[in-house]
């Protein structure tokens, strides 16, 4: 396999991993506890945001697979995590066990995700 279709396959997953098993199946209950701490949020609405995230998450996987538009991809899934990343931080950082190690973590991924959208670009 090329490098770049690996690469978009990773990127891919991730996306696929954090929407369809993290919040549309539950599999990390911990996540809905982030989101109920923003102000204004019951639990049943956070349940219902977490799954539209999931669902954004999962078009976003699609999205990279597809190849179309890789900046503007890679644009989205900047905006989403540090738009999801600074709400965490400002109003749930307390339930987050390693807020440090996030931020560097989606760091590397938004790296990775830039690396994708420049090598699409150029093929």
């Amino acid at each position: 396999m090329p490098l770049c279709l690996v690469s978009q396959i990773a990127v891919a997953a991730v996306w696929l991993y954090e929407g369809l098993w993290c919040k549309l199946l539950g599999g990390i209950p911990h996540q809905v506890d982030v989101v109920e701490a923003v102000p204004f949020f019951s639990r049943q609405s956070a349940l219902w945001i977490l799954r539209a995230i999931g669902v954004v998450e999962c078009a976003l996987a699609l999205w990279v697979l597809s190849g179309w538009q890789p900046l503007l991809a890679a644009g989205a899934q900047t905006a989403l995590l540090v738009t999801m990343n600074s709400g965490g931080l400002l109003w749930a950082r307390q339930t987050i066990p390693d807020p440090a190690g996030m931020i560097v973590k989606n760091f590397a991924f938004l790296v990775l995700a830039w690396i994708v959208a420049a090598q699409a670009r150029l093929s």
